[in-house]
């Protein structure tokens, strides 16, 4: 279940601290000039819409006194101020959008960065206290920071039109100018009070959709094993439910939208006409021109406008704060996963060195003893193997040295993440180029084509460039290869890595042991310590020393001469 939506204020500061980050970030200088250039540009806007309605007013009134030779000149003045304004709106909506990008470009990759720090993506994921993080990171950011940044340029905007237009409309009958006033506010009001359940509405149909999304998502990953099990009536069941959930939180939203367009519509029907209420006697009189008319109507509909912010973009306001508060929530999340308390196995981070100190392993959930007290210290350069009579046993004590957080208690020591590297008996294999997959980033220009292609023909893994197309074709490697691929590829990728540690888990299974034997020489060669975890009757000469690791949770260690 995801966590209940943070409440306003934690939002609003939440909201200044994202805006505050990115101006104050390493794209600074970018963005305060981009910033800048908008400010220009809006100012520009609300002089050419002032001069727009002093020039519209002289044209309908050359109209009106069949004055010719000044209908020309004004038409003249009028296409020079179109002109103009088409140009400065056009840069001005090119600059918005390029700065937007450049914001959700640097919050994408802080949100990204964040997310896969820590391993905060895996407590997420076991707490269940967040749903979809990564709908919040790929579509939310992207909502965020364009409307964000619209909605503060339509402010400011607005800001400038009420300091331009106030005083035209003042001059024009100070009647009008209160009537304004007192007609946004009225709208504003009645807008909120009609469409404040929107918020919530919005919030979970974002989630909702997700749901979905990630519904279908699952299909396609598990497409054999649905079909091997017959489970479609289940999967078309559970995915109808959650589009029914989708559809009927959507038609509660709509019901509102049509609530709010009824007051809305007749709103912005009424601005047309209540100037020339006001206005129009004193034309009949005599006492103003009639281009005075069209530009009160222009001037009023612009200031109600300016002053009607929450009525015209309610349902784009009410979509924002939705997004506002799933951002929060995420952010929320993953600052709480990333101050964890403290765990019941000690990690130690110490170069050269893999131990396990007074290590005792529970099985989840009943807490069954896997391993007691184990206190051992693996050779540096030698290979260790851990024979094991439960593979639980096994794999808890792969969990438990990368890190992952297991019941039990001790200590484990080990070096730092790009010093010992695990194979577990089914790889991960990342989607992408063969590149990608084998090459670490950092070693991207010390190793050679040759090179990879030399290690991949040593393991009999040639014909996966030509099957793959290439070292840079990307493909779902789980899909392409055999498990006895994967595993033989993954260690390839190891083995252009050269970390100074590598776990093997129960490969032997699966390669055989001449293959086994082939990979520990490979080890040896590069002086790599290995540790290989089996639960076979796999010989035991070619290892320094062995870890039995019996039913009861009961161990012995034993050192061999190689």
């Amino acid at each position: 279940m995801d966590q209940q939506k943070p409440p306003l204020k934690i939002t609003a500061v939440r909201f200044v601290r994202a805006v505050g980050i990115f101006m104050n970030s390493e794209v600074k200088g970018r963005a305060r000039l981009m910033l800048a250039g908008l400010v220009i540009l809006f100012c520009g806007i609300n002089a050419l819409n002032v001069a727009n309605s002093y020039v519209g007013r002289n044209f309908m009134t050359a109209i009106a006194d069949r004055q010719s030779a000044e209908f020309v000149r004004q038409a003249m003045f009028y296409i020079a101020v179109f002109a103009a304004a088409t140009v400065v709106s056009v840069f001005a909506r090119f600059t918005e959008e390029r700065l937007a990008l450049l914001w959700r470009e640097f919050l994408t990759r802080r949100a990204v960065n964040h997310y896969l720090a820590d391993a905060a993506y895996y407590r997420l994921d076991r707490s269940g206290q967040l749903t979809h993080p990564d709908q919040r990171i790929a579509d939310d950011i992207r909502v965020f920071t364009v409307t964000t940044l619209s909605f503060v340029l339509l402010v400011f905007n607005s800001g400038l039109t009420i300091v331009a237009f106030s005083g035209v409309l003042w001059s024009i009958s100070p009647l009008l100018f209160v009537v304004a006033v007192l007609y946004a506010a009225c709208g504003s009001f009645l807008t909120i009070a009609f469409g404040r359940p929107l918020i919530r509405l919005n919030y979970d149909q974002l989630d909702k959709e997700a749901g979905f999304r990630s519904g279908l998502i699952h299909v396609r990953e598990k497409a054999e094993a649905i079909l091997v099990s017959g489970s479609e009536k289940k999967q078309s069941a559970r995915l109808l439910q959650r589009l029914d959930d989708a559809i009927s939180n959507f038609r509660q939203i709509t019901a509102i939208n049509r609530n709010v367009g009824f007051f809305t519509t007749g709103y912005n029907w009424l601005i047309q006409i209540i100037p020339a209420l006001i206005v129009a006697p004193a034309f009949m009189r005599g006492d103003i021109a009639f281009g005075v008319i069209t530009q009160s109507a222009s001037a009023f509909a612009l200031l109600v406008g300016a002053f009607s912010l929450i009525v015209t973009q309610f349902q784009s306001i009410s979509n924002f704060a939705a997004v506002v508060a799933r951002l929060s929530s995420l952010l929320e999340a993953i600052e709480r996963s990333q101050a964890p308390g403290v765990p019941a196995i000690e990690i130690t981070i110490e170069e050269k060195h893999l131990a396990f100190e007074h290590l005792t392993l529970l099985s989840s959930p009943d807490n069954v003893p896997l391993l007691k007290d184990l206190s051992v210290s693996v050779p540096d350069g030698a290979r260790i193997l851990i024979a094991v009579d439960n593979p639980a046993t096994a794999v808890a004590l792969l969990k438990a040295t990368a890190g992952i957080p297991l019941n039990g208690s001790g200590r484990i020591v080990r070096p730092g993440p790009g010093d010992i590297l695990f194979l577990p008996q089914q790889p991960y294999l990342i989607p992408g180029t063969l590149r990608q997959v084998l090459v670490p980033p950092d070693k991207a220009g010390d190793i050679s084509e040759h090179r990879i292609a030399e290690l991949l023909q040593d393991f009999g893994l040639d014909r996966v460039i030509g099957q793959a197309g290439g070292l840079d074709v990307e493909h779902d490697w789980s899909a392409l290869l055999s498990l006895r691929e994967q595993q033989l590829l993954a260690f390839v990728g190891i083995l252009l890595a050269a970390p100074r540690f590598v776990w093997l888990d129960r490969i032997d299974a699966t390669l055989g042991a001449d293959q086994l034997r082939k990979i520990l020489h490979s080890l040896s060669e590069q002086a790599i310590t290995c540790v290989h975890a089996s639960e076979t009757d796999v010989t035991r000469d070619p290892y320094a020393a062995v870890l039995d690791c019996r039913e009861d949770g009961s161990w012995a260690w034993t050192e061999n001469r190689v």
